[in-house]
């Protein structure tokens, strides 16, 4: 069955000028136009076309990557270029909230604020293991981590997430036993420096932290009793997310930490 343009247009929630646009642009044609009254018919089948092209654009592909993919374009690239565009995008915003939260946090004078609960979800990672003589041995680390997982040709997630445990119970400010994590896209085969691992989703305890790692112990005091004191407990390992350090900015004033915390309510 044939449809007017001006029944489909109202079929489909979209203007005329809107089918008449999409014409031009080689997107939607018309299944039938009558040569002597120029009218434009289109069948039900085409509704799939449109519906398409707004799912395609609520994505945020553009008018010419749509044409692309009419036109017999690789969909399967189109789609994981466009997630990684996304993600990257995520990532960033991420940190500007990060940047901003943590400037709250020192502007109302109390770290108490900005504790969340939140999921922190599974993640593939690469894993090393290693006693350190103190905490800014950190540094030594991530580079020799670093190099082996380029060797192995590992591929870091997007959005990036690095973090730390620490294995051994209470706290020590020499010969520190650590494991740091880095999100990768997949496994690869263990060596003797990086192991791989699954971790599972968790609930945990957030704040974050601006400034040197010296400081750490404030910030835990605000997470730890802000736990205590909204009825939850520890289940499981702290990690540190380390978001702008060393690597990326020029005073100890402008790094960015995150503190995640595994809990659980109370019985």
């Amino acid at each position: 069955m044939l449809y007017k343009i001006g029944m489909f247009a109202q079929m489909n929630h979209v203007t005329v000028k809107t089918l008449r646009f999409y014409e031009e642009q080689g997107i939607v044609i018309p299944a039938h136009v009558d040569e002597e009254t120029g009218y434009r018919y289109y069948t039900m089948g085409q509704m799939a076309d449109l519906h398409q092209i707004s799912a395609l654009k609520q994505a945020g592909f553009t008018l010419e990557d749509i044409k692309s993919l009419k036109n017999g374009g690789d969909e399967a690239g189109f789609l994981n270029r466009k997630k990684a565009d996304i993600m990257a995008r995520i990532s960033e915003l991420t940190r500007q909230l990060s940047v901003i939260e943590g400037y709250l946090a020192e502007e109302g004078g109390s770290l108490d604020a900005p504790v969340l609960i939140k999921k922190i979800p599974a993640v593939t990672a690469a894993t090393m293991q290693k006693r350190i003589k103190g905490y800014d041995a950190l540094f030594e680390v991530m580079p020799e981590m670093g190099a082996e997982m380029e060797r192995l040709g590992c591929t870091c997630a997007l959005p990036e997430y690095c973090f730390t445990h620490y294995l051994e119970p209470g706290y020590k400010d020499e010969q520190i036993l650590i494991e740091t994590c880095e999100a990768v896209t997949e496994k690869k085969e263990d060596s003797d420096l990086v192991k791989f691992k699954e971790f599972p989703e968790i609930e945990a305890a957030c704040i974050y932290h601006k400034g040197a790692y010296e400081a750490f112990p404030r910030t835990y005091t605000a997470i730890l009793r802000y736990i205590e004191e909204n009825g939850y407990e520890i289940c499981g390992n702290i990690r540190e997310n380390y978001i702008d350090g060393i690597w990326n900015k020029d005073t100890k004033e402008e790094w960015l930490s995150e503190i995640q915390i595994p809990v659980k309510r109370r019985a």
